[in-house]
């Protein structure tokens, strides 16, 4: 038994939603199947915040401009270059549209925030979280007439010199076991939950691994489209990881387990030893770098460093810290050498220059002859109690996806451009993040290639 629609959407979250919607007011039958229960939808979507989106002068909702050409600047730099410079233009001037078009959805932004996170003026933050921003996104396709499942997991697509035919599925929707569709569009996210897949690249270390997002991003539509000839791009080692509790949960603890102190103090390792440069840019360019760096480390776990003087310095998180009333004794807390912590602590003391601290700009506050450096914020860690966070790498999503074009195409392993098959948000990410992050760039991602994937398919259904 099947059934046949103008658009069969794959995911739900952000990517698919945007699709369907876009699918729907291009006038297409649209279906949306979410593998995940109804609680779980939305994937990474439900814990995001905020969305990295170029304008040309402040609103009411952002402090000033943020223009193509700095938002292209930004992406070079957390890239090192290693994006596709045509796609990702063209996804940061969408990004200008999409500002006002996500608010023609249903969802709402708040007023810009402040402090240690410094995206007032480049970053829109949704008025209640990710998960407002999705309820209100369903509302909307609900509204519109898409057809929504949950539970509907894909187990087979049926593609056939490069179109997309039909989904099989893994148990019936009203009788029905195969959906036929003119247009496909591909937004199931990466393979992050999927630890036996992540351990292909990592080994063994991706057993510590934590995912802070939804178990069911187990990236089976990804493997199923490549292994039926879709091109791939990015490296599969690739991927927004951040340093987040090692007390939270193996998956699904989201924001709230996310460390944003690693600048007001030091990072060591198993050994009490630094290891990367704690202050090397502004956090929202390099907190996506930690969860990396950490993995590198011995036993994949490290612990972030600091005194009473900065603990209303940074937002709280789920876990309070582990105190000690000497650096000896929080060194015994947390399971370290007391006599290798306290010498890391007092080397790094004797390196601190000073300066005039401002955690808003690249301050002065730095150290000198002690590797790795600390370039910036660097400050005595010296005012009992001494205080620490375990962290372990926090896998968001990866960047093994499908190749697109602009009009989000998937493109297949000979260089053809498919007839019928479209992909957006992060299964296809890789083509705009080859590695780094920077906030809220991956619901740019699915918002903007979301939308032009829903209007390339049903204009390809309608034709």
């Amino acid at each position: 038994m099947s059934k046949k629609y103008d658009v069969l959407v794959i995911g739900g979250g952000n990517a698919a939603l945007c699709a369907a919607i876009a699918a729907r007011r291009g006038g297409a039958s649209v279906i949306v199947l979410e593998g995940a229960p109804k609680f779980y939808r939305g994937g990474n979507t439900r814990h995001t915040r905020n969305m990295r989106c170029a304008h040309d002068a402040a609103t009411e909702i952002l402090t000033g401009p943020y223009t193509e050409d700095e938002f292209w600047k930004d992406l070079l730099l957390v890239t090192g270059g290693q994006t596709d410079e045509e796609l990702a233009r063209h996804m940061i001037r969408e990004s200008k549209d999409i500002l006002n078009w996500i608010v023609e959805q249903g969802v709402r932004w708040q007023p810009s925030l402040g402090g240690t996170l410094s995206l007032g003026r480049t970053n829109s933050f949704f008025l209640g979280g990710g998960r407002a921003m999705l309820n209100a996104l369903y509302f909307t396709a609900e509204q519109l007439g898409v057809e929504i499942h949950y539970d509907a997991e894909v187990t087979d697509l049926v593609i056939e010199d490069a179109m997309f035919l039909a989904a099989r599925l893994k148990r019936p929707i009203d009788a029905v076991n195969e959906i036929r569709a003119t247009s496909l569009v591909a937004a199931a996210g990466g393979f992050e939950a999927n630890i036996e897949w992540l351990k292909e690249y990592w080994g063994e270390a991706a057993d510590n691994f934590l995912i802070r997002g939804t178990p069911y991003n187990r990236g089976s539509i990804l493997k199923m489209l490549l292994a039926k000839g879709v091109q791939e791009v990015g490296d599969p080692t690739q991927c927004h990881a951040v340093a987040i509790d090692a007390r939270a949960p193996k998956f699904d603890g989201g924001i709230i387990t996310r460390h944003d102190s690693v600048v007001f103090g030091i990072v060591v390792n198993k050994h009490a030893q630094r290891f990367y440069d704690e202050g090397e840019d502004l956090w929202p360019k390099r907190y996506a770098i930690w969860g990396r760096l950490v993995a590198a480390q011995p036993d994949q776990i490290a612990y972030i460093i600091f005194d009473s003087t900065v603990v209303t310095s940074f937002m709280p998180t789920l876990f309070p810290p582990i105190a000690g009333q000497t650096v000896a004794e929080l060194a015994d807390k947390l399971g370290l050498d007391p006599v290798a912590l306290e010498k890391t602590v007092t080397d790094f003391n004797a390196a601190v220059r000073p300066g005039t601290f401002d955690h808003t700009l690249l301050d002065d506050c730095r150290t000198e002859g002690i590797t790795p450096p600390k370039t910036h914020w660097a400050r005595r860690i010296e005012t009992p109690p001494y205080l620490a966070y375990p962290v372990r790498p926090g896998i968001t999503f990866t960047y093994l996806g499908t190749r697109v074009t602009k009009e989000a195409r998937m493109l297949m392993k000979d260089g053809r451009p498919s007839a019928n098959m479209f992909a957006a948000g992060e299964i296809m990410a890789g083509n705009v993040l080859g590695k780094g992050y920077a906030a809220g760039m991956g619901m740019t991602i699915g918002s903007v290639f979301g939308r032009i994937a829903g209007q390339e398919a049903a204009k390809h259904a309608r034709n």
